[in-house]
Formats: C-alpha cells, structure tokens, sequence
C-alpha cells in the first residue's frame, strides 16, 4: 500500500484548501475526488441557474492576497460556471493537480490500531495508507431522489439538479415537471419555464424566496474591496454567519409599524438573505418571525396574479429561515406564464409515476421529462456513505445511528486521526462556508504541526468533550425557532434519519474564538499520544 501523511477525501473548496496547506507545511498528501473534474459542489451543480447565495468577493478565498488581487469576479452572485472557474484557477496557480486523483471514489476507511495508520479503500480496490484522514467532500454533495412509487418505469428524461449533465440540455417544446421548490428548484425553474412547453411544478413546501438582484460588479464596488480587503475579511471571520451582512441590534417587536416596515423594504430592495438579520429577535421570537413572514407574503401576493396560486406558495408552517431562504430571480412571476402550473403536493400528493408521467390523488400529468430538485442527504451523507471504522473496528454509520456526534464538528471520539471539514457541530451550512472551511483547514493544520512537533503520533476527541459539546450545540438551537421545521438542518428530508439539529447556531466569530481557546490551552478535550 501506498503511504502518505494525509490522505484528503473531496477536491472542493476545502479539500482545495486542504492540500494546499498540508503540502506547504511539508506533509505528503493525496486528494481523491469522484468527480471527472475538481469543483466538489460546483462540479455537479450545473444546472440552468445555478448561483452561489453568498457575494461572489465574500465567496471566496483569502489566505492569498495575491489570489485575490488577480482574479476578478463578474457578477454580485457568482454562477457556477464563473466558481469552477475560479477553483480551476486556484488548482493550476498553486499547482495542485498533480497530488489530485479524478474518477476515484473512497469507499472504506479503516483504522489500524497497532500501526496507527488508516487504511484507504478506493473503488477499484486499490488501498492507500495514511497517518490522517481528512474529509472534505462537503455538506451538500449527497444528492438523493425521494422513492416515489412507480419512479423505475417512467420512460422520460430524467435530471437531478445535484448531478446535471455536463453538456447543454435542451427542453424546448417539452413538457417538463420538476419536483422540489428550495434552492436549486427556485433557481432552475424561471429559466426551464422559458423553453418549455408546459412547465408542472410539484411544490412539496412552499420556500420563502427573495429576490437575488444580481447585477454586474462595477469597477468601484470591485476596487473597494481590494483596497480594504484586511478590514472586510476580519469582519467576515468575527461575524455571525461569515458574510458582512449588518445585523440590527433593535427588536422588531418593539419596533414601531412604520419603522419596522421601512426596515423590511430597505431587505427587500437591497435582495440577498440579509433581511433576516434586519433586527434582533427575527430567528427567536415567534412574534417578530412572523411579522417578517407577513410582510413577505404580502410581496408575493403582490407579484402572482392568480391568487390561489398566491395562497400556495405562501402556505409556510414554518418560521422565516428555520429553513433555508431561497434567492430567485423572476421565480414567483414565473407563475403568471401561461405555460406554467403549480401543483401543491400538499393537498394532492404523488400517487404514482406511470410510463409517461406522473399521476396525483387527483390528476395524471403527462410528461417528457422529470427535474428532481429534491436536495441532499445534507452534512452527514458524504462522511457516511464511506465505511468508516475506528479502533477496535467501530463504525461511524453505528455511532452516529441517533445523530452526529462531533467534537467542534473536527473530530470524533473512537477515531484517532480523522479529521472533519465543516462537519457536523459546527457553523457550516449557517455560514459563508468558504469562511469555515478556511477556518477548518488553518486550524487542522495547525493541528498537525503541533503533533509533529511534539513528536505524537495520535489525536482524538475525549469522549467527555465530544458529549459536552453536543449538548452545547443542542442547547443553543433550542433557544431559537430553527427546530419548529422539518429541515434538512434536522435530517429531515431523509426518511428513517435522525431528527437532530446538526449545525452550531452560536456563530462563526463566537465558534473561532472557541476552537483559538482550546488550541491554546495545548488543545484541551484532546487525546494525545
């Protein structure tokens, strides 16, 4: 078996990243990635539409000053042509290919105690050895496609947002359904409506959506980063959520009528997910959530003609951003085309699929094709689909059977030397994620440079601190509204998961400020030998 110091699962961001600093450190390093082409996510994401819901300059490295003097972003959202070329930039600038190996899938990581090594299964066979394991094939890469009855013998065309073909994909004069209504359903769904035919949307949940206004970037929006860049990324890493949205120290409940209104216009004419952070107590008080869910109803009503249609997709029982806010573009005016109809799944569920389209309790849709917009196994698939096994042969699927448990979201206990990238139990998918996964990566690096310096061999999480921080994770979700939905946070969207709510809510600058504090205490809640 081959030897390396770390073997990296996932060419992302973060396995990117991840490379990139292990390398530089002098550690030997081999990155595996499925895909026929580095870009994780952004890889497979190529569907019409697809955008990154974080400012293009925000979305993006910043431990190379000169990376980000060169490349210059097109757009306010970045499309996700314009990302995988920036991660090809950064692949062939830092000259990362050559320790990245395409086409290969992990599929077993076993820990051998005597040796302390991992040893690496690969999908033809092949095993690698490594001191560490470092998983960085991202929280939103598991793309899954609900068991409908009937699915196996329908004879359309059939898409999954998740793994769109990598060449043009033509619908004119189709008729196309499409399945799921969060990020990549709101996004994709404006511009299938163009070529259709007859465009069928099946609305499983009604998504509260903002307007995108994405616009080009101008040369002084561009310049003013770049002349304040230190400034703008210590913002972002002390921040709530990793961006430099602004967040309000007022109560919207206390707020008067017309201020609070004026508050919510200025969120909505500005677009983006900043509205949420317009005051205080939005994602903690039922109260003030819902004055925020009134008022972004009334815009929908304003913008859809038909108003039963209105009705539907403001049928949310769930609080404003306990799931993920989607950003559109022309997505509720879509539904004044003629050639578009919205199905509620709720009132008139799936019965089944049939050769040629798709039959409801009440009606059979005929179909050329089918979109599944229908999201991940999000923030615990990627980790679980590899066979993972601790010392003594533990597994990881066995471990986390009733939910994740992570220590910062880094390290689990059981599992000397496996290091997380924005896993579970920690800010991930509620931040800019490109913030976090710098985060991540500097701090396991750093990581491992202690344990060479101090001559260790291994680390892991104590049992104790792993619980205690589960706890802590748990605690501050409760205080908010985030658990009153049915969310992929909780593993919902996954029949049979646990339902548990997987991300730190507490915040990227208070969850850096933690992880420097156990760093400095010689990395307490630590075992090392």
């Amino acid at each position: 078996m081959e030897p390396y110091d770390a073997v990296v699962v996932g060419a992302g961001f973060a396995g990117l990243y991840m490379l990139y600093r292990l390398r530089g450190a002098g550690f030997s390093v081999r990155v595996f990635e499925a895909g026929e082409g580095i870009g994780g996510t952004w890889y497979w994401n190529r569907y019409p539409g697809a955008r990154c819901d974080v400012e293009s300059m925000e979305y993006s490295y910043s431990f190379s000053p000169e990376l980000e003097r060169e490349w210059e972003w097109s757009e306010r959202f970045p499309a996700q042509p314009e990302i995988l070329r920036y991660l090809n930039h950064v692949a062939d600038r830092f000259g990362l290919r050559p320790d990245i190996q395409l086409n290969t899938t992990v599929t077993a990581a076993r820990y051998d105690d005597d040796a302390a090594q991992w040893d690496v299964t690969l999908d033809d066979g092949t095993m690698v050895r490594a001191r560490y394991v470092v998983m960085a094939a991202g929280c939103l890469s598991t793309a899954r496609i609900p068991p409908f009855p009937g699915l196996d013998s329908f004879r359309g065309r059939t898409y999954h947002t998740g793994h769109w073909p990598a060449g043009p994909v033509d619908f004119t004069g189709q008729r196309v359904g499409v399945v799921g209504t969060g990020s990549s359903g709101v996004q994709v769904i404006p511009l299938v409506a163009e070529q259709a035919a007859e465009l069928y949307v099946f609305q499983r949940t009604a998504n509260f959506t903002m307007p995108a206004r994405n616009a080009p970037l101008n040369r002084q929006q561009i310049e003013y980063f770049r002349a304040h860049r230190e400034e703008l990324r210590q913002r972002e890493r002390a921040s709530r959520n990793g961006t430099l949205r602004k967040n309000y120290d007022e109560s919207a409940v206390a707020a008067s009528p017309e201020a609070r209104r004026r508050r919510f216009e200025d969120g909505w004419r500005l677009g983006g997910s900043d509205i949420i952070g317009s005051f205080n107590d939005l994602t903690v008080d039922q109260r003030a959530n819902d004055l925020l869910a009134g008022f972004l109803r009334g815009k929908v009503r304003e913008i859809v003609r038909d108003p039963a249609v209105a009705a539907a997709l403001t049928s949310q029982d769930y609080p404003v951003g306990a799931k993920r806010m989607c950003l559109g573009t022309g997505y509720y005016e879509t539904f004044n085309r003629d050639n578009v109809q919205l199905v509620d799944l709720r009132k008139t569920p799936i019965k089944t699929f049939t050769t040629n389209g798709v039959g409801t309790t009440d009606q059979v849709y005929q179909l050329d094709a089918m979109i599944f917009a229908t999201g991940y196994d999000a923030m615990t698939g990627s980790i679980l689909r590899v066979d993972i096994r601790g010392w003594g042969g533990r597994s990881l699927r066995d471990d986390w059977a009733a939910g994740p448990h992570t220590y910062l979201g880094l390290t689990c206990h059981g599992y000397p030397n496996l290091f997380l990238i924005t896993g579970p139990g920690s800010p991930s998918v509620l931040s800019n994620v490109v913030v976090s996964i710098e985060q991540h990566v500097e701090w396991i690096g750093d990581h491992l440079e202690y344990l060479r310096k101090k001559d260790l061999t291994t680390s892991e999480a104590s049992y104790e601190a792993q619980e205690e921080w589960v706890a802590h994770v748990n605690q501050l979700a409760s205080r908010t509204l985030m658990p009153k939905a049915a969310s992929w946070y909780m593993g919902a969207n996954v029949p049979g998961k646990p339902r548990v709510f997987m991300p730190y809510i507490g915040g990227v600058g208070t969850y850096r400020k933690l992880c420097d504090k156990i760093a400095a205490a010689d990395y307490r809640g630590f075992e090392m030998s």
